[in-house]
């Protein structure tokens, strides 16, 4: 793996995990703004200790070394969390500016599992 490449990897997993982590805490709080959004979104109140609980353990699976099997949960947990948050804003008519973070910790979620370095992997990649 090329210098730059680990570069990318860790800056786009250190904002994923500051992201996920920040999103995770305000989620377990039930800050007034989220609890107003996820009500707004139709979801149970307790979705959200669900949420934060699972992004709590994603992050940590991420950043530990090897268990590359748990790291493509914990990346395909990420992926359809964020996925799934955009589409329910869209879904309940809310603006489209409403998905602009779920879309970045998506994106950041994708350059990290794309960039992950080969011991981080569930099948090396091929030189």
């Amino acid at each position: 793996m090329s210098k730059t490449n680990k570069i990318i990897y860790w800056i786009a997993t250190g904002w994923l995990s500051l992201g996920m982590v920040s999103t995770g805490i305000v989620q377990l709080i039930r800050s007034k703004d989220e609890v107003e959004s996820i009500t707004r979104l139709g979801y149970p109140l307790y979705i959200l200790t669900i949420l934060s609980v699972w992004k709590f353990l994603g992050v940590i699976t991420v950043l530990m070394p090897r268990v590359p099997l748990l790291k493509e949960w914990a990346y395909a947990g990420f992926f359809f969390a964020m996925t799934g948050a955009g589409i329910s804003h869209l879904a309940a008519g809310e603006p489209v500016s409403t998905i602009f973070p779920s879309l970045l910790l998506l994106v950041l979620t994708i350059v990290s599992w794309y960039f992950r370095p080969a011991e981080r992997r569930l099948v090396p990649a091929r030189a």
